[in-house]
């Protein structure tokens, strides 16, 4: 389970990375709001512990930026703001949770695993990416608001990739789970499949979602190009 928690005070960063990895979670610490917005953006995490004071970009912001992204990843923010109304905006900006510093890391620990038990409980029927959305019981892709026409494969390819956003896919790993077939390297039925993807979700687009990695395979990142 993987954690990004972005915290700016040095000391409450690495004792909330060091308790949480202790209790068995995989945490990536970032201690300024640019670099929790990209990675927060841009990332594959199950929770994200949230400050809301913070160095270039705040919390209420990275938290707005991520919900009109359709981004659904659960948010706890853990902060010093402590009046009602703070609690009251960072709940209706869309997290999940809201606790006040100083705390008790037994409370925090408990919320967190409240919160990703949810997240694993909870039916995954929406998937997203930037402002590229599947809906997944109804098989439909839309992105910026307009549906996108996907072929069935077309649809199992996107879904596999946007569930493991920024992860870099194989082309063995995709012909076995897209198409169920062993991987040929004189086939370039992936890479002909990938293309046609990109002509319809990133051609007429700005932000070029699927990335090539040389050598290595295909990636869903909301990231700039590398």
């Amino acid at each position: 389970m993987k954690i990004l928690v972005v915290e700016d005070e040095v000391k409450t960063g690495d004792y909330i990375k060091q308790g949480l990895s202790e209790g068995g979670f995989v945490v990536e610490l970032v201690r300024n709001g640019l670099d929790g917005h990209h990675k927060a953006v841009t990332g594959n995490f199950e929770l994200v512990i949230l400050d809301v004071m913070l160095p270039d970009i705040d919390g209420w912001k990275i938290m707005s930026s991520l919900r009109e992204a359709g981004n659904h990843t659960p948010v706890l923010f853990l902060t010093a703001r402590d009046s009602v109304k703070d609690k009251v905006k960072g709940l209706e900006l869309g997290a999940d949770d809201y606790l006040v510093k100083p705390f008790a890391f037994a409370e925090l620990l408990a919320r967190v695993r409240s919160l990703v038990r949810r997240t694993i409980a909870a039916p995954t029927n929406i998937l997203a990416i930037a402002d590229l959305q599947l809906d997944i019981p109804s098989r439909i892709a839309t992105r910026a608001g307009r549906t996108i026409n996907l072929t069935t494969k077309e649809f199992t390819l996107l879904e596999l990739m946007v569930r493991r956003q920024g992860e870099v896919l194989p082309r063995s790993l995709i012909a076995s789970q897209v198409w169920d077939i062993n991987f040929d390297s004189d086939t370039n039925v992936i890479d002909v499949a990938i293309r046609r993807l990109r002509a319809k979700i990133d051609d007429d687009f700005s932000v070029k979602l699927i990335q090539t990695i040389r050598g290595m395979g295909y990636k869903i990142s909301a990231a700039d190009n590398e």
